[in-house]
């Protein structure tokens, strides 16, 4: 695929009709994905649920949890023939801005240890580790802990 420079991007508020390319997404990128239900679940429940798009075409997703003045990034996704292309980036700075204008002052979210490109994107970002959550996400043979991380807004 070609690059997508990032201001070509499209972000939108998901959809019901997003869920089945949503989840078919996160299948093909996670060995332990979320559900399509889970998907639907955060639509239900109000969070700022958002797709990156090509055009019409899904290339991202991103679960947003507001509460208060804080905010947690609860899941967000690329597609894997868009990543190394800036586009994360781009979407966590739109992601970012949301809980601005909702007004939180800080945003937190878990990473797996072994999801470097994820880590350095963050840490570019300035999300600042806060805490481990040991066991937190499921794993081949066993838990793999969480690294807590947030940002200041």
């Amino acid at each position: 695929m070609s690059a997508l420079p990032k201001d070509k991007l499209g972000y939108r508020r998901m959809a019901p009709d997003d869920l089945a390319v949503v989840a078919d997404l996160e299948r093909s990128l996670y060995e332990f994905p979320w559900s399509k239900g889970n998907f639907r679940d955060s639509l239900e429940a109000g969070y700022d649920c958002w797709v990156a798009c090509d055009g019409p075409r899904v290339i991202g997703y991103a679960i947003l949890m507001v509460a208060l003045d804080e905010a947690h990034l609860l899941n967000i996704a690329v597609a894997a023939g868009w990543q190394n292309q800036g586009i994360g980036r781009a979407f966590l700075e739109h992601i970012l801005g949301v809980a601005r204008e909702a007004r939180c002052q800080i945003v937190y979210l878990e990473v797996r240890p072994s999801n470097a490109a994820a880590r350095h994107l963050y840490r570019d970002m300035g999300f600042q580790q806060i805490a481990i959550r040991p066991g937190y996400y499921p794993a081949r043979g066993g838990r793999e802990d969480a690294l807590f991380l947030g940002i200041t807004l």
